[in-house]
């Protein structure tokens, strides 16, 4: 009974309102949302069946990666089941019957403050970075201080009883960012049935040029990589980890032959998910599959 119910719980890092809460609701609005104050613990919930699934934030069109979130996909013990674009339009909130003239702070995230750089700055606001926008939200209705604002979603003022001074305040027009649903159990999506997307991450060897004869395999084969970020693992600087994003399934031949490739000039080559590619990538508009 208790693994049932945990089965219709979808994790997210933050708190009631958060822009993770509402992409868990978009994708998943047969589910219940479960805060979490931390990625470890989102992943936890999965991990020890608090939850059946996670909705995990890795990138922004404006703002770049989410911060930490690399290093620890690889040891989440989880999978990459799907993905989701997720339009972002930042809210300026504050206390009912506030006004702008009366703001002096603006709390929120530091990626939602700086996808507002450009309004905050102008607005002459000082900006207040806390750990989640929806968390800015909350205690900006607990103090009660009217010089206060908070960037956030809709869905936190709505919970939290703020208004909107400002809607979509975010300095570009198509602000958006891309989540990963993860899980216990990988999925193995038809490549005959839409494109997919294959994640993973690999260490190559210390040797010159292994980087670049690595990944001749995918030019070679055909096969597109559409995301490739490094990362630094040890305090010396000289070992770093990269996470690929490409087109296709690993059971196809072109990408087996790629894989194989890069995995001889690899240290490790680890499989995060294989998942079906979100019509967003193809029509720019969110949807989930």
């Amino acid at each position: 009974m208790a693994e049932a119910a945990a089965s219709s719980l979808i994790a997210f890092q933050g708190v009631a309102g958060a822009y993770s809460d509402m992409a868990c609701r978009a994708v998943h609005p047969e589910m219940t949302t479960l805060p979490c104050p931390s990625f470890e613990d989102t992943f936890a919930a999965v991990n020890e069946g608090r939850a059946g699934l996670a909705m995990i934030p890795i990138e922004n069109s404006s703002a770049g990666r989410v911060a930490d979130i690399h290093h620890l996909l690889p040891e989440s013990g989880l999978h990459i089941i799907a993905e989701h674009f997720q339009k972002v339009d930042h809210q300026l909130l504050a206390l009912k019957g506030a006004t702008m003239g009366e703001i002096q702070e603006v709390h929120s995230h530091v990626q939602a403050l700086s996808q507002c750089r450009k309004f905050v700055r102008g607005a002459g606001f000082k900006p207040v970075v806390h750990a989640d926008t929806a968390a800015a939200a909350a205690e900006v209705a607990e103090r009660g201080d009217p010089t206060r604002a908070a960037i956030a979603s809709r869905l936190a003022g709505e919970i939290y009883g703020l208004s909107s001074l400002g809607s979509d305040i975010q300095d570009l027009e198509h602000n958006t960012t891309r989540f990963l649903i993860m899980s216990k159990e990988p999925v193995d999506p038809d490549p005959a049935e839409g494109p997919v997307v294959t994640t993973f991450v690999f260490r190559v060897r210390s040797v010159p040029a292994a980087l670049y004869k690595g990944l001749g395999g995918f030019a070679t084969c055909g096969v597109n990589i559409t995301k490739l970020e490094s990362y630094i693992l040890d305090a010396s600087f000289t070992v770093a980890q990269f996470y690929a994003d490409i087109e296709g399934h690993p059971d196809q031949r072109m990408v087996r032959l790629a894989l194989e490739e890069l995995g001889f000039f690899s240290r490790e080559v680890k499989i995060l998910g294989v998942y079906p590619a979100n019509p967003f990538r193809q029509t720019g508009v969110e949807g989930t599959i």
